[in-house]
């Protein structure tokens, strides 16, 4: 899915930071909206979420790996229901990510905290997510 309302040029810094961040979740494995805002130091699920539904590169930026809080899907591409979720939800099925009866990932999925060499060392970065230099 590419997001056909912003292109990688149109970026916001923030954005760039959030993409960088997400794109060192590792497969088979996810972190909270809340979780990402914490690491990068913006104290903002919210933001956090926005930055990623703006997302103009899946292929680098696996947004599908950051969920809420409670373990529920969130949103995908902006949407919170129908197509889009269910992308969402096969995405980490296919990597092997599993879900409760109720529809909350697993919780030994959950990347609770995340490590400094996995987030903060993108807050001075000067790359996108594909690893171009700006």
């Amino acid at each position: 899915m590419k997001n056909p309302k912003q292109s990688a040029k149109s970026t916001t810094p923030f954005q760039q930071r959030v993409y960088f961040a997400a794109a060192k979740i590792p497969r088979g494995h996810v972190t909270t909206y809340a979780c990402l805002a914490a690491a990068l130091g913006c104290g903002s699920a919210r933001a956090v979420g926005q930055a990623l539904g703006c997302n103009p590169s899946p292929s680098h930026t696996p947004c599908h790996r950051i969920v809420k809080s409670d373990g529920t899907l969130g949103g995908y591409f902006k949407k919170t229901t129908g197509d889009a979720c269910k992308t969402k939800r096969s995405l980490l099925e296919g990597e092997g990510v599993t879900f409760t009866p109720s529809g909350r990932v697993h919780e030994h999925f959950i990347l609770r905290t995340l490590k400094a060499d996995q987030v903060l060392d993108c807050r001075n970065s000067q790359k996108t997510p594909s690893g171009a230099a700006q």
